[in-house]
């Protein structure tokens, strides 16, 4: 009986190394807890990635609280812990999911969706602490028949801000100066292949609309874009950037030390156990951006 119990503990562990392993091989994460849907910026000379926080052992997407993690040169990565948290509202208790952040005004804004609403908090710092700027949503539920979540924060050249959001429809509001504050209605924008995920960034003129579609074989898996020579569009579907192999793909893309890079997620042990993953960008004459595979 001990020898069976022994050689059954052997296989386990045998089995539990080769699917760590397999994960280890499949991406290079750039640290190793668990986070995903990256939303990347440059502050101050210093890159931050605002995630979401996966739970290990999580078996569906139940988050709660968000880190931001802030590196110097791409390599060592300082985790700054929990920077906001739903205990902080009053108007959600669950699924805090895929944070964005801006600085304006001497401030930083932290947009994140929570029960399909979307809030802003605010803080003097890029690491927090955060605090609820509006004591209840900026988007409520359901506005215009959109799910409401996944904020992407874009402040154009011009001083105008707009933020995106939403899963299965695309929504877009502008901002006043104040950050917290809506200027006019909710736009539904026309995004070829769109489903969820939304980031926008802007390069040489052109914006840049990357979201994963709902084409792939795995369930959103393919991180696709289009271009446009407005922010509102109409956008110009270009195709594929990365097919990362997993449930589902978020991304951010961003330029740092004169370099473009994409961060994405891929998934861990589980859909629900995610990693985050870089890889430099490339960009053809024309603007579009040239395919890539994960880094192994």
């Amino acid at each position: 009986m001990k020898r069976e119990l022994t050689s059954n503990i052997f296989s386990l562990f045998a089995l539990v190394s080769c699917l760590a392993s397999a994960v280890a091989q499949a991406q290079k994460p750039i640290f190793p807890e668990y986070a995903a849907d990256p939303s990347a910026r440059v502050f101050h000379g210093k890159l931050y990635l605002y995630p979401s926080h996966d739970l290990a052992g999580n078996k569906n997407w139940d988050m709660f609280d968000f880190h931001v993690y802030s590196t110097e040169d791409l390599k060592k990565w300082t985790d700054h812990g929990v920077i906001f948290s739903l205990k902080d509202i009053t108007w959600a208790d669950k699924q805090a999911w895929a944070p964005d952040c801006i600085e304006r005004n001497g401030k930083y804004y932290l947009y994140f969706a929570a029960e399909g609403q979307i809030g802003v908090a605010v803080s003097d710092r890029p690491t927090g602490p955060f605090k609820d700027a509006l004591g209840k949503p900026l988007i409520n539920r359901k506005e215009e028949g959109i799910y409401c979540i996944d904020p992407c924060i874009f402040l154009d050249d011009d001083g105008q801000a707009y933020l995106y959001f939403g899963n299965g429809h695309l929504g877009v509001v502008k901002l006043k100066n104040d950050m917290t504050t809506r200027d006019g209605p909710i736009q539904i924008l026309k995004m070829p292949e769109y489903h969820e995920g939304i980031w926008v960034h802007k390069r040489n003129g052109i914006y840049y609309a990357s979201y994963p579609s709902g084409r792939g074989d795995k369930t959103a898996n393919l991180l696709e874009y289009s271009m446009a020579k407005s922010p509102l569009g109409p956008f110009d579907h270009k195709g594929v950037i990365l097919d990362n192999r997993s449930r589902n793909v978020h991304g951010s893309i961003t330029e740092f030390k004169g370099k473009w890079y994409l961060f994405y997620h891929v998934a861990g042990p589980s859909p629900y156990e995610r990693l985050v993953c870089m890889e430099p960008i490339s960009y053809n004459e024309d603007g579009t951006i040239k395919p890539m595979q994960m880094t192994k």
